[in-house]
Formats: structure tokens, C-alpha cells, sequence
């Protein structure tokens, strides 16, 4: 039983060392939320574009397309 917590806990030194070779500077906490904020904008006028292709109702079709305008809004704020 010891034997297998000790290759998880190699493989975690290794993961962790992989990292601080990457290069990358480490993010801020600012900068992941931020990060994390603009992916979901991306994800949420994705799946609203998929939804709109596929809507048959005009007052759906309405409601996805300002839903569209304003994702594009807020991710457009984040590029700027």
C-alpha cells in the first residue's frame, strides 16, 4: 500500500517540477478569474450559436440573437 503512494507522490514531484520549467509566468489571481470569466463568455456564445442554428421559434430565435449580441458585448470589453 505504501509503494503506490509513493509513485503518486513521484508523479505529483514531476508534474510539479514540469511546470516550473514551462516557462510561463505564473498567473495572478486577478488574471485566472479573469482568464476563467473570458472562457466561459466564449463557451456561453458557442453554445448560444449552436442553439440559434437549430431554433425554430421566432421569439427563441430573438432571444438567442441578444443573447449573441451581448456575449459578443462582453467579450469584445475583455479584447479591448
Amino acid at each position: 500500500m505504501a509503494r503506490g503512494f509513493e509513485s503518486k507522490d513521484v508523479e505529483y514531484q514531476q508534474a510539479e517540477a514540469g511546470r516550473e520549467r514551462s516557462g510561463k509566468p505564473a498567473l495572478s489571481p486577478a488574471e485566472r478569474e479573469d482568464a476563467s470569466r473570458r472562457r466561459s463568455i466564449e463557451l456561453a456564445l458557442a453554445r448560444s450559436r449552436s442553439d440559434l442554428a437549430t431554433a425554430s421559434s421566432p421569439a427563441h430565435r430573438g432571444m438567442l440573437e441578444q443573447a449573441i449580441a451581448e456575449l459578443e458585448r462582453q467579450l469584445a470589453a475583455y479584447h479591448a
